[in-house]
Parts: C-alpha cells; structure tokens; sequence
C-alpha cells in the first residue's frame, strides 16, 4: 500500500483512536502479494500485546465477490481485512480463531462508501477504530466462516531441506520457510537450488563473514533459513521471488570447497 493509501487510514483511525498507538507494520510487501502479506504479518503480529487490533489491506479482489472479515482471536486480538487467507496465519499464531464475522458497511456509521476500491479507508479503518473502542466483533455483522488458507510447509531430509521462499525484503534477502532450528551445520557448507539455479555457500551468522558480493545463508530474524548476498541482492542475482522453490544439502567444509566459494566475486 503507498503512503498516501496509508494515510488516509490513519486519518480514519486518528478520529477516534490516540494517534500514538496506531502503529504501522509495513508498507513495503509488493503488490497483490497475499501468501508474502501472511508469512509477514503474522511475524511481526504476534510480538504485539494480546487485546491488539490487527488492519490487513492486501486486497487484489476489492470491490468483487470477497468479504471484509473481522476475526476475534482467542487471545482477545481482533484481526480486520479481506478474506482472501491473509489473516488466518496471524490467527493461529494468537491461539485461533474464536469467531468471524462479514462486516457489515451499514453498522459502521460512517458516510457512505467512496467507490468500490478503497476499503481500506471505508471499511476496514472505521471497523478498526470501533473494535479498538470495545464495539463487539459480533456488532459488526453475521457469523461467517472464512476463507481458508494452506501456508506453504517445508519439508525435511536426512541431509537436508526443502522449501520455498517466502518473503524478498527491501534489501533482496530471500526469507524461506525452512525453519533455523532444521540446520545443524557450524562450520559446514550448504549446497543450494534456488529455481533452477544452483550454488555451494557458506552457513554464516552474520553478513559481515561473507566476502562483498558473496552468497552465504543464515539464520533470519523470522527464524528461518535466509539467503544473501553481503551489499548485494541475492533476489535479483538468483532471479528469485516470494514463491521460488528452494532446497538445502549439508556438507562439511573441505579446503577445496572453501577456496572455491570464496573465489566468487562480481563479474
């Protein structure tokens, strides 16, 4: 969503709500990117109070057949966005879902819709700012149950993972669903397939181990597996995105391996 997008919500919201405790996320996820959007929010969502009111506007099928949902979360959150599957990892992640309902525009008190193409600031912002008053979920429409949605689950092998990106951050890091704790390799080497393309990198903790413009994967701060490239891009130089399949193979360092690997540089 761009700036201007999110701040004619924040208009919405700063009405009624202390404009000091509405907090943004991210503005940055790429367009119509619903899968990325989840893996995202629920990260970043879960670390917040129980009690929180959660906006997602990720929203390719606005103005069609979709509902705008509100989710009570058994941990007293409430999550308000489209239903298109972007909450529902978040959901899970605060205890479930305790009940869902349709919004309903007309319960919402507000003018009337601006065209069909901004729910963000005509629906979802005002349902927001009546939940964070203590309005009841269920005063905002019917019972509904929503959508459901599959996260992408990683696969793990005697020698290894697979999985698939998803998230590429602003700096071209490839965030993959392939959980950290899955990689027991200090001092080894991981072989690599991103799509179709393959490499031998080191395991590192940190960017600063690899040489400028090496490949090197990682523990993320999400807590899965990450691949980068130190003041680079690893999306672009192995033409990935939020979707690419990924695969990992352990092996232990060897002197050859690392002289070949630390060989890479730009070309």
């Amino acid at each position: 969503m761009g700036a201007a997008y999110a701040a004619q919500m924040k208009a919405v919201l700063a009405r009624s709500v202390d404009p000091s405790r509405i907090i943004d996320l991210v503005h940055e996820l790429p367009r119509h990117g619903v899968g990325e959007a989840a893996f995202v929010v629920r990260a970043i969502g879960r670390g917040f109070p129980a009690g929180s009111v959660h906006v997602v506007v990720v929203d390719p099928g606005v103005g069609g057949s979709r509902a705008p949902i509100a989710i009570s979360c058994r941990d007293g959150s409430v999550l308000v966005g489209p239903d298109n599957g972007v909450l529902l990892p978040l959901a899970e992640a605060l205890g479930g879902t305790a009940s869902t309902v349709r919004i309903d525009p007309k319960r919402l008190g507000t003018r009337t819709r601006v065209g069909t193409t901004f729910d963000g600031r005509d629906v979802f912002a005002p349902a927001a700012a009546l939940l964070a008053l203590g309005t009841p979920t269920r005063q905002l429409g019917v019972p509904i149950v929503p959508v459901p949605y599959q996260v992408p689950v990683p696969h793990k092998g005697p020698g290894g993972a697979r999985g698939v990106v998803v998230h590429v951050d602003r700096f071209g890091n490839l965030i993959t669903n392939v959980p950290t704790s899955w990689v027991r390799a200090p001092g080894r080497r991981v072989r690599l397939r991103v799509g179709s393309v393959q490499r031998t990198a080191p395991w590192t903790r940190s960017y600063e181990a690899l040489a400028p413009r090496q490949i090197g994967a990682m523990g993320s701060s999400f807590g899965t597996v990450e691949i980068a490239v130190r003041e680079g891009d690893a999306a672009a130089r192995l033409r990935a995105r939020a979707g690419t399949a990924v695969s990992f193979a352990w092996e232990r360092a060897t002197r050859h391996a690392t002289e070949t690997v630390s060989s890479e540089r730009p070309r």
